[in-house]
């Protein structure tokens, strides 16, 4: 009913730039928050950002100043342009979107499937 299609990942030298964006479609009546989480050691996911509907932000610190997420709520994306990239950034990029479906009463989440960042040292 849901789909979140991730794009930009790519290979990258270590202070290159990259920008991932993510496309909600489906039968949705709202969206939330949107924002990006990777794998980290010992967690299973980290956030590495998200933005609400109001346009308040979250960063984890690893990334704060170097990554920037926007987002265009008419068209159900969020982006997230990523700078001075550091090979430890390296790693499958999941989008996340709280979206209430049509007919529904409460907010889900829903990831895409992930898009692959490597940044080269």
């Amino acid at each position: 009913q849901v789909q979140l299609v991730e794009s930009g990942g790519d290979l990258v030298q270590a202070g290159g730039s990259l920008r991932l964006s993510c496309a909600a479609s489906g039968n949705i009546f709202s969206i939330n928050a949107m924002g990006w989480d990777r794998p980290a050691p010992g967690k299973q996911r980290e956030l590495v950002a998200t933005r609400g509907s109001g346009g308040r932000t979250s960063y984890a610190d690893s990334v704060k100043g170097r990554f920037t997420i926007s987002r265009d709520n008419a068209k159900n994306t969020v982006y997230l342009q990523m700078s001075s990239l550091k090979p430890e950034d390296t790693a499958v990029y999941y989008c996340k979107a709280e979206i209430m479906l049509g007919g529904g009463v409460a907010f889900y989440d829903y990831w895409g499937q992930g898009t692959q960042v490597t940044v080269s040292s």
